[in-house]
């Protein structure tokens, strides 16, 4: 038998690869030669870039020069991107589009990169009255909330357990998910939260319920399933010392108050939950710090928390009115570089992160404040 005879029914037994059908950008990094005077912390030339985003904007210092940056970026295995990785563009007109294609050719994803020069802030009141929100754009499954940013253009920066609830109850319309849109808030439009049944899924999964929940921040959907606290990533960048947390609250607790196992708790009454938190944004050492839904009260790097402690049951609305309480002094010079990030948090079940709840337990707020010290 000749050689090539005999290698013939080995080779058969390879099989070509699949070639990959992801289309994704995993994360971006800008490189310029003082990034100092660009950036506001050195770790703010460079983002990850979760599953679910499709626009990536970085915070910059009022006088950068935007007419000539080359992002880079990691891709998805075999993914191909144009314009290139790492070719020079102009931001200083508005977002660059960027056309990421799987490896097998079959999918394609549009990104936006932008550039965001930080303005002065005149306003010593920072407003969110929840007018602004819309359908989540891939599936029109649940609703996304904007706020206006310095310029007057909306930007996505509140997130919610919406997109993790998709996962258990996918048939779900958009208001039987449990953050939703109140047509009669106490001034237009309100939010209401809503603890819902997550069904089988959540039975299996000792998650049985999912408490209604608006907070500034992140939702990472990659976590939903594994590290369910860790999916929430709160809070953003802030540069003013806020003093003081109002608003309005309406809230009615679900009937039957159970624990993860699905287990009535006798005597057990739900309550909601609404507070805020300043925190510094990188530890001692220069690396950054995020709160999770495990430390959300309690990390170390938290200077100021606003609690309602007095959320009683309400079918009017009702004025909330509390202090930022300071555990720690503020550092001017940090607050100036964006070294503090603020979270603010609203929940129909306050152990819901825990999922523990009563099933029915509703919240609506609006009209919130956070006022501030002014900067001269």
């Amino acid at each position: 038998m000749t050689m090539v005879a005999a290698m013939l029914p080995l080779t058969s037994c390879f099989k070509d690869e699949p070639l990959n059908a992801e289309a994704d950008i995993e994360r971006v990094v800008v490189k310029v030669t003082q990034p100092e005077q660009f950036f506001f912390q050195l770790t703010d030339t460079a983002q990850q870039v979760l599953s679910t985003d499709s626009v990536v904007t970085f915070v910059v210092r009022g006088h950068a020069d935007l007419t000539a940056l080359a992002p880079r970026f990691t891709l998805t295995p075999g993914a191909t991107v144009v314009p290139a990785s790492g070719s020079v563009q102009d931001f200083s007109k508005g977002p660059v589009t960027y056309v990421v294609t799987s490896q097998d050719g079959q999918w394609k994803r549009r990104y936006k990169i932008a550039f965001e020069p930080q303005l002065v802030i005149v306003s010593d009141t920072i407003k969110y009255d929840f007018e602004m929100f819309d359908l989540e754009p891939s599936g029109k499954k649940y609703y996304l909330w904007y706020n206006l940013n310095a310029a007057g253009q909306p930007v996505q920066e509140w997130a919610s357990g919406n997109p993790g609830y998709k996962i258990a109850r996918a048939t779900a319309k958009p208001d039987e998910y449990p953050t939703i849109p109140l047509a009669e808030g106490y001034e237009g439009y309100g939010v209401k939260l809503i603890t819902r049944d997550t069904g089988p899924f959540g039975k299996m999964s000792k998650k049985p319920i999912a408490a209604g929940n608006l907070f500034l921040g992140e939702f990472d959907m990659s976590k939903a399933t594994t590290e369910t606290l860790k999916s929430t990533r709160f809070g953003l960048p802030f540069t003013k010392h806020p003093t003081k947390y109002t608003g309005y609250y309406k809230y009615t607790a679900g009937d039957t108050y159970k624990d993860k196992d699905g287990n009535v708790v006798p005597g057990k009454k739900d309550i909601g939950s609404i507070y805020a938190v300043l925190y510094r944004n990188h530890d001692d050492a220069g690396n950054e710090v995020m709160l999770f839904g495990d430390d959300v009260q309690t990390n170390p790097n938290i200077v100021a928390i606003a609690k309602v402690k007095d959320l009683h049951e309400t079918t009017e609305w009702t004025a909330f009115d509390v202090d930022f309480e300071y555990s720690k002094e503020i550092d001017e010079q940090l607050l100036e570089n964006r070294g503090y990030s603020l979270t603010v948090v609203f929940s129909a079940s306050v152990e819901g992160d825990l999922f523990i709840g009563a099933i029915g337990s509703t919240l609506c707020v609006d009209k919130v404040r956070v006022i501030c010290t002014r900067e001269e």
